[in-house]
């Protein structure tokens, strides 16, 4: 029982948290009188009572965590939480049904960037603003931010990190305890918000867009205050500030920590996963601008080549904004972009998919069982850089792929049961599994995903959120052994 009572104190101040967050917003809404204040004044309130009342009649309850309270907890907070994050919403555009609304808020704190409003340009400021909230604040996961307060109240985080981050976990010379961590983290990741604010601000921007596209940049959230997303600026500097940023996103901020407590490139150099992120992209780019060149997409490669590093790279970081219609170019090269979300991000982002750690894993324990099959006596270990790879990570890696792969073919056919066409609903699966966004037909860059039926855009949710919490923190809750004592 009180196991129960802890999760309901936890949970109680993260919805108190939204409630903080929704006050920008209604502060926005009163200084733009742009209509929505009564809708946040509500939603604030009804919040913050709301978390009060889990909050404070737990207060006495012993502060302690367990590994199966962890991950219930993961499950319940990206479940739950948006249904508060609702509110706004509902609150200032009663024709909106809750399922088109608790989409649009779980495709923001799960950093997919999918939408289902139209008009987006004429929705209020604090609307939009608190789409954008959403984004940055679930960036590096809420419960990583949660990790680094709980500490304050007496709450052990280790159990919660664990539950948010499965899997392989690199050594690096991080603060040794997680919630320093977790500051430290959240520290960079803010701070590198700020000079993507300016440099926006520098090429072009107001400050509203500058602040609500950095959100959505650094959490690789991909939400616009468009309809028509970047492609609404037509802007080469714009373009290639938010190309950076994203590329910046994508990277281990753990590397971004040392690289700058060390005032030194070399990090970099020595991050494997980073290496081959660039290089897959770099060439990718190149490639496919010689692909649509070559097809007459467009007049020149400059232009083929400005166009693609864009599109392609907002989609294999899994931020989901757009410039131009990708669905119209060769099906080579979106199906490309849509592969280069499944593993291109690196652990310790905020970017989805498998990871560039498990794609390397994965691709040097296949060289590995090649090696053994030409020498079957020979006793050789898997190492990247130097150290070495555990037989435990490698089992970790493959099971973790092979349910990705299962959960992705058992989503599309329920999309296709319903009636979908296979590349609007294949396509949707994997954009919402990765949480990357648009994907293609249907629910391409130049529509979205209202064109969907309430059971459809239920299914691509529990994508969005199967796919945030990287599978295994679901999935384990409902083997009778996890909660075995």
């Amino acid at each position: 029982m009180n196991a129960i009572y802890t999760l309901i104190h936890i949970f109680g101040l993260l919805i108190m948290g939204f409630s903080g967050l929704m006050v920008t917003c209604l502060l926005t809404a009163f200084f733009a009188g742009d209509g929505a204040l009564e809708a946040f004044t509500d939603a604030t309130l009804i919040t913050f009572l709301t978390g009060a009342l889990m909050f404070v009649p737990t207060l006495r309850t012993p502060k302690t965590v367990s590994r199966q309270s962890g991950f219930l907890l993961v499950a319940i907070t990206w479940s739950l939480s948006p249904i508060f994050c609702t509110l706004p919403l509902m609150l200032q555009m009663p024709e909106l049904s809750f399922i088109d609304a608790y989409f649009e808020t779980a495709s923001a704190l799960t950093t997919t960037g999918a939408t289902i409003f139209s008009g987006i340009d004429q929705l209020p400021m604090a609307i939009n603003l608190w789409r954008h909230e959403l984004n940055w604040i679930a960036g590096m996961g809420i419960i990583i931010f949660a990790v680094a307060i709980l500490p304050i109240l007496g709450i052990g985080g280790m159990q919660l990190y664990v539950a948010e981050s499965p899997g392989t976990v690199k050594e690096s010379d991080l603060p040794p305890r997680i919630a320093q961590t977790a500051k430290a983290l959240w520290m960079v990741y803010a701070g590198i918000t700020v000079a993507c604010i300016l440099a926006l601000k520098l090429a072009g921007m107001n400050w509203f867009d500058a602040i609500c596209h950095a959100f959505a940049a650094m959490s690789l959230g991909g939400m616009s205050t468009h309809d028509i997303s970047v492609g609404f600026f037509d802007s080469v500097a714009i373009e290639a500030v938010l190309t950076i940023f994203q590329l910046v996103a994508a990277i281990n901020f753990a590397t971004h920590f040392i690289a700058i407590k060390k005032l030194s490139l070399i990090p970099y150099n020595r991050d494997m996963e980073a290496k081959s992120f660039l290089l897959l992209i770099l060439g990718s780019c190149l490639i496919c601008s010689f692909v649509l060149l070559n097809a007459g997409t467009y007049p020149d490669f400059t232009t083929a080549f400005r166009h693609v590093s864009f599109n392609l790279v907002t989609i294999a970081t899994d931020c989901g904004f757009s410039t131009q219609d990708f669905n119209r170019w060769p099906i080579f090269v979106p199906m490309w972009m849509l592969f280069l979300s499944c593993v291109s991000a690196s652990s310790g982002s905020t970017g989805g998919g498998i990871r560039m750690i498990r794609t390397i894993i994965l691709l040097k324990q296949a060289r590995l069982e090649l090696f053994k099959f030409i020498h079957p006596a020979a006793i050789r270990l898997m190492k990247i850089d130097d150290t070495v790879i555990s037989r435990t990570i490698i089992t970790s890696v493959t099971g973790f792929i092979f349910l990705y792969f299962m959960s992705v073919v058992i989503l599309v056919f329920i999309l296709l049961l319903s009636g979908l066409d296979f590349m609007t609903a294949f396509s949707a699966i994997i954009a919402c599994f990765n949480n990357a966004g648009p994907g293609l037909s249907q629910v391409g860059p130049a529509s979205n995903y209202s064109v969907l039926s309430d059971f459809q855009t239920s299914v691509c949710i529990f994508a969005m959120i199967l796919g945030r919490v990287q599978i295994f923190s679901i999935i384990i809750l409902f083997v009778p052994e996890f909660w075995r004592k």
